[in-house]
């Protein structure tokens, strides 16, 4: 691991700064400091190296890389693109310099991508395409000035606080690699780093006079250690054996090491004030109050309603100082930014702006008295989430708690509801300008490409503006890859990009040739699926995946709504559903759309198929494709068979829920068609990390419940956050989804056949009871695709649209 001790910023007062020093002033000192801390050239370059030695192993002899400083462009970040200037045939064809070795990353992949007409993208979305690169010693030359491209803000900042449960928690070091590699591809340079930190905390309560055993119902399971951080909940899916812990510190340091190796700042984790039970005893006279319920069926004490030390008390401090300090020596002096989210789904006991200013200023103490130069990064999204709570004195009073320049806020949901607008740029605070896009980790085909090429834009030139930033905030990862590709791409984006070329462009680098038909397709999925502006924060509610809990014998329109009236918003990751079911509530799924249009996408997408059959990203995407085309219509069958038994009609009721069973199975074989699509991946990921036969058991049982049930149930009631983290995935389908719609509708059925009035509760305890049998279970599923995705989809097109 690469060790960096300790480097204090030394400011000298200086009557005039240069113009460079001045830009974006009070995060200066920040930028310089974090410069200061960044690996040698010769690490960086070497590490760039690698990152092309992984990407394309083929051209190593192709490319030159080179640290350069900021003077060269003019104090800023960058990246510049030459020809070299070769003089024998075994020289460099290309120069890549850049001020780290992420912008140098950063240049390579812009010049794949816009010499070499290549693409890269997550595996899990089709990976890479790179048939198109020419051979080595035949690569595109640029002209004699080569390129140079700034950033226009310095930092490109990568995760949300829950991706590290929904995406990231069964990874290894080998697919942290990958990540980190697609991070420096994309231009992140500002990652969160949250791997490990239950280890840390283990450290710190030690000293505290906590034991290991008094843990065990502090932390949550592997699969929900995001929420036990953020004291939504403790205990759910635990104990942490010590194997865990030991493993993910390791994993950790990796992580961190090959980070600051790029140049990267890692985001490192405070203290937000969540305790464990045990500290309550141990110093009685402490501040520590106990949380409201957070989303259990009972309250049950055993997960719910965590510890809280009061900001005010003293001890607030010494903890945050001992876990900052901690940190440090673990991993060395490699940062000084660190996240916390104290008043996330926790309002402060008043609304007086000097109490809230007093306990923001507690907050940071806590962070700077481990690290002098500390800057608190913030989620800005409960200031619309709590709007009612957030009014501008406390918003203020809050985000002026610190001393200037040592806030920085996400505006986390900027695609869809920016604040900044709002805020008169967070009061003169610096923000990062963020896309949230993604709930859950959910599959769904959804984007708002024209906010995102724009948004940061308007922002950055806006009056008096005070963003320093551009960030990918989603829950979950591996979806969509044409919004992260684009969203990334606005990190080095001066101006608005004209998207309908952009798309053009990226269709023919992903599937590495130029298909009209296939183009076609993409211009449609442009002015549909990819430019939704109905401000609905999509969460997948597809009947199929989140199967509506509910009696429909009252009476309602049919149709699909385009509107969803009853939307409760809370922070991403700790949000309760988009809407609250009841017994009388009509169910309503998200559409943005006009289906017909996107059904036309199809037909494209299969015309040209022949011309793409052995590209895997294109494979990719006519699966996801067929899957949303497919889903969309299962709504559809939905409400025609709640409409049926609405009506008493018992063989209109048995011929619409045996098409929508039947659709469930049909979208099973799709999936099972492309490797991106199985539950068995998911599962034996999370077995593989076990050491023994009781973590194997522990391990599936998370992560079968986060895709399913997620919290608690009793008898008669399912989680409040059932179908949160609702995955497209084959096994998931036939094994979960299918039985769940059956028994339900069985129901309907027999309540008809019976005369009778629909037994919802009976239905509910047998599902629970299903569903619970399933989350303990350990039945295998396939981890390797089978069958021909474009033939499938081909059939299923014309079983279900032909006509």
């Amino acid at each position: 691991m690469l060790k960096l001790g300790f480097v204090f910023l030394i400011l000298i007062l200086i009557p005039s700064l240069p113009v460079a020093l001045s830009k974006y002033g009070a995060i200066e000192p920040l930028l310089q400091g974090l410069d200061s801390k960044r690996a040698p050239p010769s690490v960086q370059e070497a590490a760039a190296f690698g990152l092309l030695k992984r990407l394309l192993p083929t051209h190593l002899s192709s490319f030159e890389f080179k640290i350069v400083s900021k003077d060269v462009c003019g104090g800023d970040s960058c990246f510049l693109i030459n020809n070299h200037k070769k003089s024998s045939q075994n020289e460099a064809e290309i120069i890549i310099r850049g001020t780290t070795a992420v912008d140098i990353a950063s240049g390579l992949h812009w010049y794949l991508k816009y010499w070499c007409g290549a693409h890269v993208s997550w595996d899990k979305t089709g990976g890479i395409q790179t048939t198109s690169i020419p051979e080595p010693g035949s690569l595109p030359r640029l002209k004699d000035e080569g390129l140079k491209i700034k950033r226009p803000v310095p930092w490109n900042y990568y995760q949300n606080v829950v991706t590290s449960s929904y995406s990231y928690v069964w990874w290894d070091w080998d697919r942290w690699e990958k990540e980190v590699d697609w991070m420096a591809l994309q231009g992140v340079n500002l990652p969160l780093a949250f791997t490990g930190q239950e280890t840390i905390w283990q450290k710190v309560f030690k000293d505290f006079n906590i034991t290991s055993d008094d843990l065990n119902n502090f932390f949550g399971g592997p699969a929900f250690l995001a929420w036990a951080r953020m004291g939504n909940l403790h205990g759910w899916g635990g104990p942490l054996s010590q194997n865990w812990l030991d493993q993910q510190l390791v994993l950790q340091k990796q992580i961190i090491s090959r980070m600051l190796e790029l140049g990267m700042t890692p985001v490192l984790p405070s203290f937000s004030g969540n305790v464990p039970a045990a500290l309550k005893r141990i110093f009685p006279m402490a501040k520590i109050t106990r949380l409201g319920d957070w989303n259990t069926v009972d309250s049950d004490p055993r997960w719910c309603c965590t510890y809280l030390l009061d900001p005010s008390d003293p001890l607030f401090v010494e903890i945050g100082e001992a876990f900052i300090r901690k940190q440090i020596k673990e991993y060395g002096d490699v940062t000084d930014i660190y996240n916390c989210d104290t008043f996330n789904e926790n309002s402060p006991p008043t609304n007086d702006p000097e109490y809230i200013s007093t306990l923001g200023a507690a907050v940071y103490k806590g962070i700077s008295k481990g690290d002098k130069d500390a800057v608190w990064l913030m989620q800005g999204w409960l200031f619309y989430s709590d709007s009612s709570f957030w009014k501008p004195p406390q918003i203020k009073a809050l985000l002026h708690s610190v001393p200037f320049g040592k806030m920085v806020v996400l505006d986390l949901f900027a695609d869809v509801k920016p604040i900044w607008k709002s805020s008169f740029q967070f009061y003169g605070t610096p923000y990062i300008w963020c896309m949230l896009h993604n709930f859950g980790g959910n599959i769904e085909m959804y984007g708002t490409l024209d906010a995102i090429s724009s948004g940061p834009v308007d922002a950055r030139v806006s009056a008096n503006s005070t963003m320093v930033g551009v960030g990918m905030c989603m829950e979950g990862i591996e979806q969509n890859p044409i919004v992260y590709e684009l969203m990334s791409e606005m990190a080095f984006r001066h101006k608005k990009v004209e998207v309908p070329e952009w798309i053009k462009s990226y269709c023919n680098r992903r599937y590495g040739k130029a298909v009209h038909q296939v183009e076609a397709a993409w211009e449609i999925l442009y002015h549909t699926i990819y430019n939704c502006t109905d401000g609905i924060a999509d969460h997948n509610h597809d009947f199929i995946v989140m199967f509506p809990d509910w009696d429909p014998s009252t009476n309602f329109e049919t149709g699909v709504s385009n509107t969803q009236k009853k939307i409760n918003l809370l922070p991403p990751g700790i949000r309760r559903y988009l809407f609250q079911e009841t017994a009388s509530d009509k169910p309503q799924a998200h559409l943005w759309y006009p289906s017909d249009d996107v059904i036309k996408a199809l037909q494209l997408f299969l015309a040209g198929g022949k011309n793409l059959s052995r590209s895997l990203t294109y494979r990719y995407d006519l699966v996801d494709l067929t899957r949303q085309v497919l889903s969309k219509l299962a709504n559809q069958l939905y409400y025609k068979a709640v409409t049926s038994f609405q009506k008493k009609n018992i063989e209109a009721l048995r011929f619409h829920s045996n098409t929508f069973l039947q659709l469930i199975k049909d979208i099973d074989v799709l999936l099972a068609s492309d490797d991106n699509f199985l539950l068995g991946t998911w599962l034996e990921s999370a077995k593989k990390l076990a050491v023994n036969p009781s973590e194997i058991k522990q391990y599936e049982w998370n992560a079968r419940t986060q895709v399913t049930m997620w919290f608690d149930t009793n008898d008669t009631t399912q989680s409040k956050l059932h179908d949160y983290a609702n995955k497209f995935w084959s096994g998931l389908m036939e094994s979960y989804y299918l039985p769940r719609a059956s028994t339900y509708f069985n129901h309907l059925i027999e309540s008809l056949r019976q005369n009778e009035k629909f037994k919802l509760i009976e239905w509910r305890k047998q599902w629970i009871s299903q569903s619970n049998k399933w989350q303990e279970g350990n039945e295998l599923y396939p981890v390797k695709a089978k069958g021909d995705a474009l033939a499938i989809s081909q059939a299923l097109y014309e079983k279900y649209f032909a006509k």
